[in-house]
């Protein structure tokens, strides 16, 4: 392989550039098959586009399948990673450990079936069929190729007992109910609203949100179409419906629903409802953005301009046993795993 610089655990040695950035802020990586000692290769069988980035895709290529395809294609190959210029952000994919580097510290095994935990945005990707299997109109997308993990990476074996599918569903948002049954156990009985609670990091968190000690749950979703399947999934006390981008119209459908809030989780993948949940959260509340739509900027300014004393959290996507934990709450709820298995 000749010389080479040494690897680094975060994945330093795979930035080709800007130099010195880590690999998820990078503009290209590396993709050679050749792995460093602490690195894992994976042949990828399906990658789950970020909800973001899909819906972006989609509004952008107007819904076209052969567009959205070839716009994946043009990503990866300029970038050495599937990560949206547009949103940031990428997903994550399911496949088989196909080479093991004789120092990894991933406890790994050739033959793995596995789902990766951290983000596409930072994890060299190549793709060898083209997309061929894939109609560019659904997040989880065939694909025949290999990724390369660090040796700071995450990844989960998939149980036998679940769909490789619905596996990779569930583990693309396992940090969303982790950290929200974290932040919902620091109060006494709190009131959790969870905007976009019919979706996968929604329902979930509605579910750990009650495990932690939630008095009651509230369900936030956009039209009376995801207010029906969240009612007969029955893991939120009350369903509300209001548009997350009208901060009022939110706001009173949580005051409404027993509101304000303790703790408001923000599961949506649209633009605009930073204000909303933040005027629906009570003073000294909490507000937890999962959505890679959210602007920050718009929520700390936001804040600050209601004059609202909360604190507000970026769910970083991992806490310490979050895919264990997640796949638990599909297999104690049966609603959790109807809206999964209703998207797939």
């Amino acid at each position: 392989m000749g010389q080479r610089q040494p690897s680094s655990p975060v994945g330093l040695h795979r930035v080709l550039e800007p130099a010195g950035v880590l690999p998820q802020a990078a503009r290209r990586l590396d993709t050679g098959k050749d792995l460093w000692p602490d690195e894992v290769r994976i042949r990828v069988e399906r990658l789950n586009l970020d909800a973001a980035s899909f819906r972006q895709l989609e509004r952008t290529h107007d819904g076209d399948g052969d567009r959205i395809r070839a716009a994946v294609l043009d990503i990866v190959a300029a970038r050495g990673k599937m990560q949206n210029p547009e949103t940031g952000s990428g997903g994550m994919l399911v496949g088989t450990v196909e080479e093991v580097g004789p120092e990894s510290p991933l406890g790994l095994s050739v033959g793995d079936r596995v789902t990766t935990l951290v983000s596409l945005t930072l994890t060299p990707l190549v793709v060898e069929d083209g997309l061929e299997r894939w109609d560019g109109r659904s997040e989880q997308v065939p694909c025949d190729g290999y990724a390369v993990l660090f040796g700071r990476s995450i990844a989960a074996v998939i149980p036998d007992d679940l769909p490789a599918g619905l596996s990779l569903s569930v583990m693309d948002v396992c940090g969303a109910p982790a950290l929200t049954a974290r932040v919902v156990a620091g109060y006494d009985e709190p009131v959790v609203a969870v905007v976009g609670g019919a979706g996968k990091s929604g329902s979930l968190s509605l579910a750990a949100a009650k495990a932690a000690g939630a008095r009651r749950t509230i369900g936030v979703v956009p039209h009376q179409g995801e207010a029906d399947l969240l009612t007969d999934a029955g893991i939120a006390d009350v369903v509300a419906v209001a548009d997350a981008r009208d901060p009022v119209a939110l706001s009173d459908a949580v005051t409404a629903a027993g509101g304000p809030a303790d703790v408001t989780v923000v599961c949506v993948d649209v633009p605009g409802c930073e204000g909303g949940a933040i005027l629906a959260t009570a003073d000294r509340g909490t507000v937890v953005f999962f959505s890679m739509a959210t602007s920050f900027s718009a929520a700390a300014l936001g804040a600050e301009g209601l004059a609202a004393d909360v604190t507000m959290l970026v769910g970083n996507g991992y806490v310490p046993g979050h895919a264990d934990f997640a796949i638990s709450l599909l297999r104690e709820h049966a609603g959790v795993r109807a809206l999964f298995e209703r998207r797939l």
